[in-house]
């Protein structure tokens, strides 16, 4: 049967009428609006949703890497503590980690290196006993090992421009508790809605009107999901749309499981130092100090609570407020059947704890910020910060750990210092800054660097800074002296070559110069170690003057200084600025036997698929003759022994062999080394203002206290007595004359030279016998020589004898079995007739 209206009904009139009209026009116009909208946004964001979809939530992230760390039989360690590590590294106990993964025992860790893993290497099962690590044993043939090499840690992420910290989790290995605490605290019916949730919206719409304001979100976990991933933080009303746009396609094209995988992969959790936590994974070790599969309900409720605002509810800096918010979650998962009253009294009793200094996940941002500008630097073409690359580096997590530490201890003592000075009195006091960074002398690899005192204050890396180097550019002065034992000069200078430290006025280009010494404090006539050791100014420049201005710029140049160094008077006193890092190149020179080191910091790079982009070497070239470095390294113990350095020994306890020199310019400097471990110090105004502190009292004590810890791990700990080359003599000298000493000499010390340039005859300030000569590899009898007039003088216009030099021979037997030490010759024994002659002498 038909229906029909009437025409002169009122509905008919109405419809047909010109307001039924006009709605009807409005209303298909408004659909034709929406369907253009809809097809817009799908244009626009459906390939780029395909996009992410199909390489996840962190594909196009680069991750920085430190170097990897070793293990052995007879370690201090504990599975915690070596747990704790591999966490670091992106190891999990689930064995879907692609990176690798653990098992943890009462006494014993397996380990399972992954896929994805920076070596190739097989399993490994450590045992311990007694707080140390009783025995290593390989899981693929059962055979015991010393050492087993962990996982690299990582040091950061790199999304784009930013700069993060995150660990992967898939679903499965999160735990229930932690989904029950995010969906109560964020979206409780996540596992129910199709992405929104009206219940929740009415909600909220109702929550503002009655209070005036718009305060409470009504954003689902998908659409939580969806502003992280795809879009902007400009708020607009596009971007509203978009969001319900990807929103929708994200619940049609994914599970409810992998939308909660990407969220807690994603989640922005707030910062730590200059680095961003993203993700529950890296938030559980930052926060908690734990493996995310290691948490409990007061834990999960607290990563929930902080997802709200992460700076808020930063546990290091707010605990009452964490404390409180963590108990909000706790009660909205009892509410909503979770945990019951027990669970929930016990978990909010629970105290807010952060893990130590030591557990927390350690950051380098200037080695971060100097590693990234090299390879946007050597990988021009390439963007490396938006692809999947893994960036292994060479920096040992233990001693950047040290070495802030260090830097922490000792700028307090600067700034202690600083405010007692009286230009400071009654006036805002500065803040001085800092630079250390340490290398393996023989590779030039960084092991750790620190740029500044605070990274959010200053982003200026003062480890790349141009200041003055003071004197421990000196060094470099006495090398090219020392030199002139082995280039044929025409005046052989040695460590016991006489120099008069007096007022002098130096001459050049017709212009006077007229240095002076530390408080204006002469010594006279002394010696060339004398002299280095007491970091003598004037003494200096006259050895500069003696050897040639232009012999200390190609001994630096050699070095690897910069070419901008100058041939005048005051090179010899550091007047020309070099950066904290090429002056920790340079002293390689000595410490690496002769061979210049240039220092580096990229081990290798791969691509997303493991293909080699770059695998670094080692930059070297021999620019000193390994005995002249000797020389200059043990000129430099003295420095440590009797000279401007001696409080590194007698103050802060430093034993182990070691050479350095101080420096003060208008800044405070130090830079010394161990046969495994080189390291250099600055501290200075940024303004380049007088620091007004020596670098003894400055610079010393952070590199001190640096090296200190550094001989904790086994790597650094061996330091060894310096190796002797072949072609060193020993002589028993007079420092008061730089002669072989005789009995009557009131003090002597042991000297050493390249053989062939020792000094020959006797003190004359106390007459005697010749002394004895002794060689590196052999021993031998100084030959007289007719003439011969003795110890070099710089100053008194003596001219200086030419050394007759020998060669030393020199054969990998030999030079593998050299004494560590030069020997000396036991005394000649006399008889009572030879003893009255040399009293009557």
């Amino acid at each position: 049967m038909k229906v029909r209206v009437p025409t002169n009904s009122g509905l008919a009139r109405f419809v047909l009428g010109p307001v039924g009209r006009t709605l009807l026009i409005a209303g298909a116009v408004a659909t034709i609006l929406c369907f253009g909208v809809f097809t817009y946004f799908y244009l626009v964001y459906a390939p780029l949703i395909d996009k992410k979809l199909g390489e996840g939530p962190i594909a196009n992230t680069a991750k920085i890497f430190a170097a990897p760390e070793a293990v052995s039989v007879g370690n201090t360690s504990t599975p915690e503590t070596v747990a704790a590590d591999l966490r670091r590294s992106g190891y999990t106990e689930s064995r879907s980690n692609p990176t690798g993964y653990y098992q943890l025992y009462p006494a014993a860790i397996e380990v399972y290196p992954g896929p994805d893993s920076y070596f190739d290497q097989e399993a490994g099962l450590i045992r311990f006993s007694g707080g140390k690590i009783s025995s290593i044993v390989s899981l693929q043939d059962n055979t015991a090992r010393n050492e087993y090499q962990l996982e690299p840690q990582l040091i950061t992420n790199f999304s784009g421009p930013n700069r993060e910290k995150r660990r992967t989790v898939r679903f499965a290995d999160i735990p229930k508790v932690l989904v029950e605490a995010v969906t109560s605290a964020e979206d409780k019916r996540f596992f129910q809605h199709s992405g929104f949730d009206p219940v929740r919206i009415v909600k909220a719409a109702y929550v503002d009107v009655r209070e005036g304001r718009k305060d409470q979100g009504a954003s689902t976990l998908s659409m939580q999901l969806a502003k992280m991933f795809w879009l902007d933080q400009q708020k607009r009303w596009t971007r509203k749309l978009a969001q319900v746009m990807i929103t929708i396609q994200i619940e049609q094209r994914m599970s409810k499981e992998e939308i909660f995988e990407d969220y807690a992969n994603d989640v922005y959790l707030g910062s730590r130092g200059s680095f961003r936590i993203h993700g529950f994974g890296e938030a559980a070790e930052a926060y908690l100090g734990k493996d995310l599969s290691q948490i409990d309900v007061s834990d999960a409720a607290e990563l929930a609570g902080m997802i709200q605002h992460p700076a808020a509810y930063d546990p290091y800096h707010h605990p009452d407020r964490v404390r409180e918010r963590r108990n909000v979650v706790l009660n909205l998962m009892r509410q909503n059947g979770y945990i019951g009253d027990r669970d929930y009294a016990k978990a909010a009793d629970a105290p807010i704890n952060v893990p130590k200094a030591a557990a927390q996940s350690i950051e380098a941002p200037y080695f971060v910020d100097l590693v990234s500008d090299t390879l946007q630097s050597r990988f021009q073409d390439t963007d490396l910060q938006a692809n999947a690359y893994r960036i292994y580096t060479t920096l040992d997590m233990r001693l950047q750990r040290d070495a802030g530490e260090a830097v922490r201890m000792g700028m307090q003592n600067v700034d202690e210092q600083i405010r007692r000075q009286r230009r400071f009195k009654g006036k805002t006091v500065p803040e001085p800054q800092v630079a250390l960074v340490a290398i393996d002398p023989h590779t030039g690899e960084v092991r750790a660097l620190v740029g500044g005192r605070s990274y959010g204050a200053s982003q200026l890396n003062h480890v790349l800074a141009k200041r003055q180097p003071g004197s421990i550019f000196k060094p470099f002065v006495y090398a090219a002296a020392m030199d002139t034992g082995v280039d044929g000069a025409a005046q052989v200078l040695t460590a016991s070559s006489m120099v008069d430290d007096e007022p002098t006025t130096f001459w050049f280009d017709n212009r006077a110069y007229e240095p002076s010494n530390f408080e204006h404090e002469f010594m006279g006539h002394v010696t060339l170690r004398t002299a280095l050791a007491h970091s003598l100014n004037v003494a200096t420049v006259k050895v500069a003057e003696t050897v040639g201005y232009q012999s200390v710029v190609e001994m630096a140049n050699r070095a690897g200084m910069n070419y901008h160094i100058q041939p005048t008077p005051a090179v010899a006193l550091g007047a020309y600025e070099i950066t904290p890092l090429e002056a920790v190149g340079a002293y390689t020179l000595f410490a690496n036997q002769g061979v210049y080191v240039k220092p580096n910091f990229l081990t290798l790079v791969r691509s997303q698929d493991g293909h080699v982009l770059y695998k670094g070497t080692a930059e070297k070239r021999s620019a000193l003759d390994p005995r002249v470095a000797y020389l200059m390294t043990n000129l430099m113990e003295e420095v440590l022994r009797s000279g401007t350095a001696a409080g590194v020994r007698s103050t802060y306890g430093f034993l182990v062999p070691a050479a350095g020199k101080t420096g003060t310019s208008r800044d405070g400097w130090f830079a010394g080394y161990t046969s495994q471990l080189l390291c250099v110090v600055w501290v200075g105004f940024d303004d380049n203002s007088d620091l007004g502190l020596q670098g003894a009292f400055s610079a010393a004590p952070i590199w001190a206290e640096f090296m200190r810890r550094a001989l904790s791990y086994r790597e650094y700990r061996d330091a060894q007595e310096f190796r002797v080359p072949n072609g060193i003599v020993t002589v028993e000298i007079d420092p008061a004359s730089g002669m072989p000493a005789t009995p009557n000499c009131p003090k002597t010390q042991t000297e050493v030279y390249i053989a062939g340039t020792e000094p020959v005859g006797s003190c004359p300030l106390h007459g005697g016998r010749t002394g004895v000569t002794n060689v590196a590899g052999w021993d031998s009898e100084a030959p007289a020589r007719a003439g011969d007039s003795g110890a070099s003088h710089i100053g008194a216009g003596e001219v200086a004898r030419r050394a007759a030099r020998q060669t030393p021979p020199d054969t990998a037997a030999e030079t593998a079995s050299a004494p560590p030490n030069p020997k000396k010759a036991p005394p000649e024994k006399k008889g009572l007739l030879r003893r009255l002659l040399d009293v009557i002498k």
